[in-house]
């Protein structure tokens, strides 16, 4: 048969291999900081560098850029060996490549500035969005045009996962992020409150799962056998592990907002896949392990396979730990606290990045075409990383139960033990400075490893060779009908047919069909998503008594609107949260319990998913207009233990009263009903902002604040909670809601 000779393209490789040492680094060491500014408010630099601003940008460079370009790595490198082809596009592959890197530096840019959406892993503004979406399409058109042009006829599983993940992404990122620009780097979500808040997590939940999983799982099925020497241990249970993820993993998502004012029969659906995810899960995590069948001496011996099996076992612990957690009564204990921020890391630590080293150890002396500079300190670099995870993980596991217990502690008379949160916080010091330096360990893990690629970079020849590959082309017909099964002529109607059947959907030779047909294959990947999907979404955003809405809620007030934006801003939301859970213990803590109707105008949502300070939902008339001055230009003054940073600017940075009116315009287009501010927003919010300045000024307040950004912040604070008032002639202690659902 006549073969065609092409040259793979191992130089984007290298580039993007490059790329995920580098943020590597610059993630944990931005991690680092965060973890240290937790441990110590000194270690907090406002307005800049914050605890607030930081921690997105942690988030977005380990997942984004870290995991990201590992992700891509992986893919072109792998992709091309599988189809047996070149990437369709060099220019493309260039696009993509510098695109992606554009979009993390506009990232690392905006987000100390306080330019944000709020929301988790979604917090880029507006046009850093449709960027990701143009590069996005950019990577899928030059991913599915080289499948178009393979040389191999079958799929093999990697290719599933990398195809899975562009179109879940693709749905998810595009959905997720819709929202109304206001001005070149502010805009509002399109959606608001309990809708909002579904969105963002089945966005949150699944970004996990389609960016961080989906393609790792794609990444271990190659790396894996490839390092080890050996083939996949079952076919079958890939094709299994596969479908049963693309499936179930989209359904999770609400299992983030158990006792929320999300609806239970959302979060209980959520619950009940997340249970049924351990199986698939784990069963990928068997096949990966089976793999090295007849190789441990092998793993002795090799960092690279080192870093392969304690990558899967991570996610192993992980996915046996997301199903426990989605339990409600495991949930109400967890949630909020640093047990998911320990679960978060084991997987991001140990999965993502263990098996992003493992791939890039195994690279290095391919794609660089030279030996490794030093196996002993890839060996070193997997010791040291380790260590650093568990110094991290076990600290935040004992924070986080000891938060949860603490929360919900009562004394002997039936009142919290630990009223005062800051109690709390205190106790939680000491872990912070364990997980510090368990992070400090995993950052020299990476730094040797980046000295140790650099190394066998510096050692490349001087020209790369480019080796010819040769291969024989598809047929024309090669997308036919494949092999359909073998059924004896008379057995038509009898019960050896349904054997055969049976045996022919067993043995997944129907599957062996699909692979040859990646259009075909596309489509059932897209369907799978796309339709549990639209079974939670369209219920949570039609069906109106899902989310009622409450006579006495009303838009907040245009300072109080710009106040919300300071707060968004300043990452307020990753240290407070703004739900009250329907738990004792938190009703006794906060006060009645979120309604869904009160968040109906909140673009976007502020529930918060963590609380290293309490939560703030009914801290509306709880103190004064001059204690929460007091209380952000030091907030040592008013509770002495605190953690929290300082926020001295807010009482000098002038406040933009010409930006009200656009924003108020906005909300009128997103549905708000304003009245009298459509046409004088900026005049009513210098009104206001000058009555409590005065106010302020009059209690022994400083003078002068009615045009800084605190006393926007202050009215915003001020009115959360409020528009749900309580009875006097309340019985057994509770007084029922002020306020009639329509």
């Amino acid at each position: 048969m006549q073969t065609e000779t092409f040259y793979y393209d191992d130089d984007i490789v290298r580039k993007f291999a490059g790329v995920t040492i580098l943020w590597g680094v610059v993630a944990m060491l931005v991690g680092v900081i965060v973890a240290l500014q937790l441990a110590s408010p000194e270690f907090n630099f406002g307005p800049w560098l914050t605890f607030g601003r930081l921690r997105p940008l942690h988030t977005n460079a380990a997942i984004f850029a870290f995991a990201g370009n590992a992700i891509f790595t992986a893919v072109y490198y792998s992709s091309q060996r599988l189809l047996k082809t070149r990437m369709f596009n060099d220019a493309l592959s260039r696009a993509h490549f510098w695109g992606w890197q554009a979009i993390i530096v506009a990232a690392a840019v905006t987000l100390p500035l306080g330019i944000t959406q709020s929301k988790e892993y979604a917090e880029l503004e507006w046009p850093i969005d449709l960027a990701v979406v143009v590069v996005w399409v950019i990577f899928a058109i030059n991913f599915f045009g080289t499948i178009a042009k393979r040389r191999e006829r079958h799929l093999y599983v990697a290719i599933w996962f990398y195809i899975a993940t562009i179109i879940a992404i693709a749905i998810l990122y595009i959905f997720n992020n819709l929202a109304l620009p206001v001005f070149a780097m502010k805009s509002y979500s399109l959606y608001a409150g309990v809708q909002d808040a579904f969105m963002q997590w089945w966005y949150g939940h699944n970004a996990v799962a389609f960016f961080l999983t989906t393609p790792f799982l794609g990444l271990m099925y190659y790396f894996l056998p490839k390092a080890a020497e050996r083939p996949v241990f079952s076919y079958r249970l890939s094709i299994l592990h596969f479908w049963s993820l693309v499936f179930i993993y989209i359904w999770a998502g609400p299992h983030h907002l158990h006792y929320t004012a999300l609806p239970e029969w959302a979060s209980t659906l959520g619950m009940i896949f997340s249970v049924m995810l351990w199986m698939p899960s784990w069963g990928g995590m068997i096949n990966g392990l089976l793999t090295l069948r007849g190789a441990w001496n092998k793993v002795a011996k090799e960092p690279v396979l080192k870093f392969l099996v304690v990558g899967v076992t991570f996610y192993g612990m992980s996915t046996f730990e997301g199903p426990m957690l989605s339990v409600k009564s495991v949930n109400s204990l967890s949630h909020y606290t640093d047990w998911t921020i320990a679960h978060v890391h084991a997987g991001a630590l140990g999965w993502n990045g263990f098996m992003t080293f493992g791939m890039l150890y195994w690279l290095a002396p391919r794609i660089f075409q030279t030996e490794l500079y030093s196996k002993k300190l890839a060996e070193t670099h997997f010791w040291i990383g380790t260590v650093g995870i568990l110094f991290y993980i076990v600290s935040m596991y004992t924070a986080g139960v000891t938060q949860g217990l603490m929360w919900r502690a009562f004394d002997e008379t039936g009142r919290l033990m630990y009223p005062d949160f800051v109690e709390t916080v205190v106790r939680l010091v000491p872990l912070y400075w364990v997980r510090a330096f368990g992070g400090t360990l995993f950052l020299t893990g990476m730094i040797l490893g980046a000295f140790n690629l650099g190394m066998t970079w510096a050692r490349r020849p001087k020209k790369y060779e480019v080796p010819a590959q040769e291969a024989a082309p598809l047929p024309a017909a090669y997308d036919g009908p494949g092999p359909q099964p073998m059924f004896p002529a008379d057995a038509e109607h009898t019960v050896l047919s349904v054997y055969y059947r049976i045996t022919y959907f067993l043995r997944a030779e129907w599957h062996r069909v699909w692979e040859r047909r990646p259009l075909k294959f596309t489509i059932w990947v897209a369907i799978s998503v796309s339709t549990a999907s639209l079974f939670e979404i369209i219920p949570t955003f039609l069906i109106k008594s899902n989310v009622p809405t409450i006579a006495s809620v009303k838009p907040y007030t245009p300072l109080e609107l710009i106040g919300r934006d300071i707060y968004v801003g300043e990452g307020c939301y990753n240290c407070h949260s703004q739900m009250v859970r329907p738990i004792r213990m938190e009703t006794e803590r906060y006060g009645e319990y979120s309604k869904p109707g009160e968040f109906v105008y909140d673009h976007p949502f502020q529930w918060g998913s963590r609380r290293i300070g309490p939560d703030l939902h009914r801290v509306g008339g709880k103190y004064p207009d001059l204690w929460h001055v007091r209380h952000m230009e030091d907030p040592k003054s008013t509770t002495p233990r605190s953690i929290m940073p300082p926020y001295k600017w807010m009482l000098t940075d002038e406040l933009d009263f010409a930006s009200i009116q656009p924003r108020v315009d906005a909300m009128v287009m997103l549905g708000v009903p304003y009245g009298d501010a459509v046409n004088n927003a900026e005049t009513m919010a210098r009104d206001q902002a000058q009555q409590m300045a005065s106010a302020i000024e009059k209690a022994g307040g400083p003078a002068g604040l009615q045009d800084k950004k605190i006393i926007a912040l202050v009215a915003y604070l001020q009115r959360l909670g409020t528009d749900i008032k309580k009875l006097p002639d309340a019985k057994d202690g509770k007084a029922p809601v002020a306020a009639v659902q329509e």
